[in-house]
Parts: structure tokens; sequence; C-alpha cells
């Protein structure tokens, strides 16, 4: 077996050391900041139906000096979209607020629904990023942010907080029954307060949760939703080339950790890899941050098979 000498030791420690800072530079400061639009047909519409087309926004995780991500997302406005949804981790600071309204300032003008996250009730806070891998760390929490106050400007311009509530809202001539929960990665679900199958008369019904828990899901599957929206994995954030998300940060698995999938024999599930990053860990890796716009079309007259419950296909979104 050959030896490395020592100067061609240093030669490959000084190359492996070079990769490393390239690498870290690149998902700190240019992928983190590479926004990608995702567009994704899901046939979840009743035979017939003319087509939705909705705008999914998840984990903003927004501080006041992102400019490149606030005007981002204030281009989204041009989508046009029927409906805008939110899943929640909108804040990342104290003062944040005014940003994420003036951010969203056009498409609060449009229809909307959203849940909040845990970081739209606590401030992020340093994290070893190996407890990741351990679902059930303890979790600590930072100070309070100003999610009332939040709350109050997006319900001011009219979007609707699903926190615990079911409504039946009417988008482009369709229907929707809808239902959400607090979020699950704090455990402040309570599902129980809108169990039940939507409305019958309702031509498509939509859950929405922060965190993609499968109890959670399972609830709104055996209900009879047709699409459930969430956010939470941030994709993964770092991802392997070739393997994927090393981790989901939830308890589904990682072959649903975003885009489209199923979830059992009838719902569809959405989970949003998300804009932003946590100010402690500020860098993505093969899995730029997101927005995206789904369009629901007619289902086929007959559903697919039960999910086997070993993955997903991959989702149908195309990156622009």
């Amino acid at each position: 077996m050959p030896v490395l000498s020592s100067a061609a030791f240093r030669r490959a420690a000084l190359g492996a050391t070079g990769a490393a800072v390239a690498g870290i530079g690149y998902a700190t400061l240019i992928e983190r900041n590479a926004f990608v639009l995702r567009e994704t047909t899901l046939p979840v519409l009743q035979p017939g139906s003319s087509s939705l087309r909705v705008l999914h926004l998840s984990d903003l995780h927004m501080t006041p000096g992102q400019k490149l991500k606030q005007a981002w997302v204030r281009e989204l406005e041009g989508l046009d979209p029927d409906l805008v949804i939110n899943t929640g981790d909108n804040l990342a600071h104290q003062r944040a607020v005014p940003a994420v309204v003036q951010a969203l300032s056009g498409l609060l003008s449009r229809p909307g629904l959203f849940v909040f996250g845990s970081n739209d009730y606590f401030a992020p806070v340093p994290k070893n990023p190996f407890k990741y891998f351990n679902k059930n760390h303890k979790r600590v929490y930072g100070d309070p942010l100003p999610w009332q106050d939040l709350r109050a400007a997006f319900t001011e311009r009219g979007w609707h907080d699903l926190t615990h509530v079911r409504r039946d809202v009417e988008v482009g001539g369709i229907k929707i029954a809808t239902g959400g929960v607090d979020d699950p990665h704090l455990r402040r679900d309570r599902y129980e307060t809108i169990a039940g199958a939507p409305n019958p008369l309702a031509e498509l019904s939509i859950g929405l949760t922060h965190s993609p828990e499968p109890r959670v899901l399972d609830r709104f599957a055996t209900d009879g939703y047709d699409l459930v929206l969430a956010g939470h994995t941030h994709g993964g954030q770092l991802c392997v080339p070739g393997f994927g998300a090393l981790v989901t940060n939830c308890g589904i698995d990682r072959s649903r950790v975003k885009g489209a999938s199923r979830w059992g024999a009838h719902t569809r599930l959405h989970v949003s890899a998300g804009l932003g990053t946590s100010p402690w860990a500020p860098y993505r890796f093969c899995c730029r941050p997101e927005a995206t716009l789904l369009t629901l079309v007619a289902a086929p007259p007959q559903r697919p098979a039960a999910d086997s419950g070993h993955g997903v296909s991959a989702s149908e979104a195309v990156a622009r």
C-alpha cells in the first residue's frame, strides 16, 4: 500500500480544507439566496372543475436586513395566484413583522390562509446541528416573537387564520373546505377541535399544518381531505447529491421531505422546502430556497391505488 509523503499529505489536507471552505462559502453566500419558484400540477379537483392556482409559501425566517429575499417575495404577486397559503415560520427577529408584511404586501390583497410555526412564536437559538439527528432531543425556546402583530396584519388584510379552525371559502368559483392545526413540532396541535369529514358540499378540501407530523397527516387523511400543505423541513436544508436529505426534522421519511407525495389512498401532501434558514444556521446545500405554485386540476375518474407506505414518487415540480 503506497505511503504518502509528508508533503503530499499536506497538499491533500490543504485540498480537502479548501474544498470544505468553498462548500461552506457556496452554501452560505450563494445557494441560501438562490431563490427558485417551483411549479407542480396536482389532480385533486372534481372532474370538470376549472384549474386553481395556489401559491404555497413557508419558512421565510425573515430578518429586517434580508433585502434580497424581501424583493424576491414581492415579485411573486406577478404570478396572479387565485389563493395564497402560508404554512408558518415567517419570523426570525423581534422586528421582522414589518419586513414580512411589506414583502407580502401585494399577496395580502389576494385570498389567503395561514397557520403559524415555532419560529413565529419563539426566536431561533443556537443549536448543535447533530441534535437534528435525534428526534427526541430537548427543545430550547428563544425569546417570544410578536406573532400577535403578524396575525393582526394578516387578518386585517383578509387572510384567514386556520389555527384550530374549519372554514369554507370560495376561490375562483370553487367551494373549498379548509381546516388547520397549530404547530405539531411544539405539540400545540389539537386536531380534535377540527375533527370530522370536510363539508361534503365543497368541491375541494385543504388541510394546513406547519410540521408534517404523521399523527396529524393521518387524521387529515382519515377525515378525507384532498390536499394537505406543510413546511418546516426546509427540504432537509443540507442534502447530499444522489442521496438527498440527511434529516427531515420531523416524523416523515426522507422521501417526503419536500414536494408532492401521497398520504394514504386519497390525500395528497405537499411539503414546501421553504424560503429561509435560521440565522444560526445560514446555509443550504443542494436544496435551494423555494416557493411553489401549485396548479390544481381535475382528478381522473378513478382514484389511484392506496399508498404502499414505502416512499413516494418524485415531485412533479419544475424549477425556473
